[in-house]
């Protein structure tokens, strides 16, 4: 159908993958539908929508080893992570070091002819060595970004948890679709919550919850999701 969504507005709307900043840039201003009273810049979502659209057809070109994937943060890590194991590209994670896309001494330099960042500000450096390298890039950019030496900018929220899993779950969903890979969205199996958390994370939160019932049923349950946890390394 004409002018339908890739997802239905309504989730769009929960995982807040409209909701921008308080910062406007010229580059970010085409792509915002209004202020809010609270000032908060709110994103077109019509254009985010598209622009997913065309990303994923874009990256469906590119061979998936040829492809890369930089996110810095956590959540964008996690997001970034579920959709390199749903189409087979890389993904690189944590802190950007110089050098990677451009000395070869490195022992860890790539040279993808895709590069897909999640955070323009935290990834300033990955963005400067694609340019150097005629690399195109697509970037995940929200109101107070520069697009400056992006290709192609996808308007978001990049910073929420649930809006960057829907974002690279949308991603992984048209990659596949464009490829061939899978002809329907129901086809595309792997559910969103995958790309909020680590599958680590998912499988233990399933034992608690078998753990719990095993103990007590599901007072025990809730009982042990709200029990302190020893935090885990990154």
């Amino acid at each position: 159908m004409v002018g339908e969504m890739l997802i239905a507005q309504e989730k769009y709307l929960e995982a807040g993958i409209h909701i921008g900043t308080k910062i406007r840039t010229p580059d970010m201003t085409p792509f915002i539908y209004k202020a809010r009273q609270d000032k908060l810049y709110v994103l077109d979502l019509k254009k985010v929508d598209d622009r997913i659209r065309v990303a994923g057809k874009m990256i469906s070109r590119f061979e998936a080893k040829d492809v890369l994937v930089v996110a810095s943060r956590t959540y964008a890590a996690n997001a970034g992570a579920a959709f390199a194991r749903a189409t087979g590209v890389n993904v690189r994670e944590g802190r950007v070091i110089p050098g990677f896309l451009t000395n070869p001494a490195r022992e860890d330099f790539i040279e993808p002819t895709l590069v897909i960042v999640s955070d323009p500000k935290g990834e300033r450096q990955a963005i400067k060595e694609s340019c150097a390298s005629g690399i195109p890039v697509i970037g995940l950019c929200d109101t107070d970004n520069s697009a400056k030496f992006i290709d192609w900018v996808i308007p978001c929220n990049n910073k929420g948890k649930k809006s960057l899993a829907l974002i690279y779950y949308l991603l992984a969903r048209e990659t596949l679709k464009a490829r061939g890979t899978i002809k329907s969205d129901d086809e595309f199996k792997v559910p969103v919550e995958e790309f909020e958390e680590r599958p680590e994370d998912l499988v233990d939160e399933a034992a608690v919850e078998a753990e719990a019932e095993a103990k007590g049923g599901s007072e025990s349950v809730e009982a042990a999701k709200q029990a302190p946890v020893e935090d885990k390394k990154e």
